[in-house]
C-alpha cells in the first residue's frame, strides 16, 4: 500500500516536513560520499528554515502537555498497560524537558556560524557551491568521512528535541484513526463531514492501482479526485475506473 497523507492545518503540514527532513538528513549523513554530505547539510539549512516558526517550539510543548494529561486519565484503568502507559507517559515528559531545554531562538547557533552561513546562501544559487565560489568548503569536503559526518552530526544535535516531540505528536495522530474501506466511482469520490474536525487525512492505495489521489477539503466536505499517473501529458486525467482505497482521519 501507499499512503498518502494530508494535513489540514499548518502545524502539521510543518511537522511532516520536520519529519521528512530529518529523515533524510540521517539517512545522507550516514553515507561516505562528498554528494551526500553535501546533500545533508543543505537539507540541515532546510530545518532551519522549516524550524524557524517562532511558535513551534511553544506549540510542541503544549500538545506533549495535553497528549500527557489525557494518558495521565488511564493510570489504573484495568484494561490499560500500565507499563505501556508509564513509557509513553515517560517519552513525552522526556522529550517536553528537552524541548524547554532549547535557550534562545532555534538553530541560532547555525545563523551564529559565518563559514555555514556563506554555503547556505551560496546553496541557493544554482551551482552555487562550485570550488571557486566556496574552496573552503571544497577543502571540508575533501576531509575524511568520519570528519564531515561528526561535523554534522554536531550541527543537527542541538535540533533533535524537535524531531522526537514532531515524531511523538505525529505517531500519536496517526494511531488516532481508524481505516475505513472505500471507492471512488470513476475517480471521483465524495463525502460529507458535517463539521467534522480533523488535523489530517490519510488516503491508502494498493501499490499497483495506477491512481494518484488529490484531496481538497474543509470541516463541511472532503473531496478526492484520483489521477492517472502522468506518462507525458501536459494534464492530468481523472481515472476513468473505479479506485478502492482505504480512507482515515486522525485527530488528537
Amino acid at each position: 500500500m501507499i499512503t498518502y497523507e494530508y494535513p489540514f492545518n499548518e502545524r502539521i503540514r510543518t511537522l511532516l516536513r520536520l519529519e521528512d527532513l530529518f529523515e533524510k538528513t540521517a539517512y545522507f549523513a550516514e553515507s561516505d560520499g562528498q554528494l551526500e554530505h553535501h546533500t545533508a547539510l543543505v537539507t540541515l539549512f532546510e530545518i532551519l528554515e522549516t524550524a524557524g516558526r517562532a511558535d513551534l517550539k511553544m506549540d510542541l510543548i503544549q500538545e506533549l502537555e495535553r497528549q500527557r494529561q489525557t494518558l495521565l486519565a488511564y493510570r489504573n484503568n484495568p484494561e490499560i498497560s500500565e507499563e505501556a502507559l508509564s513509557g509513553a507517559l515517560y517519552e513525552i515528559e522526556h522529550s517536553s524537558a528537552a524541548l524547554l531545554g532549547m535557550a534562545g531562538k532555534i538553530g541560532q547557533y547555525l545563523r551564529d556560524n559565518d563559514w555555514l552561513m556563506g554555503i547556505k546562501s551560496r546553496a541557493a544559487i544554482p551551482g552555487g557551491v562550485c570550488e571557486f565560489d566556496l574552496p573552503s568548503y571544497h577543502w571540508w569536503l575533501h576531509r575524511s568521512p568520519e570528519v564531515r559526518r561528526e561535523a554534522i552530526a554536531g550541527w543537527t544535535r542541538p535540533l533533535l528535541p524537535l524531531r522526537d516531540a514532531a515524531a511523538i505528536v505525529l505517531r500519536l495522530l496517526r494511531s488516532s484513526g481508524r481505516p475505513k474501506h472505500h471507492t471512488a466511482l470513476k475517480g471521483q469520490f465524495q463525502l460529507n463531514l458535517g463539521g467534522t474536525a480533523a488535523q489530517m487525512v490519510r488516503v491508502e492505495v494498493r501499490t499497483e492501482e495506477p491512481a494518484i489521489p488529490e484531496v481538497s477539503a474543509n470541516k463541511y466536505f472532503l473531496n478526492i479526485r484520483f489521477t492517472n499517473p502522468s506518462a507525458g501529458e501536459l494534464k492530468a486525467r481523472v481515472c476513468e475506473h473505479d479506485v478502492p482505497f482505504d480512507l482515515t482521519f486522525c485527530n488528537l
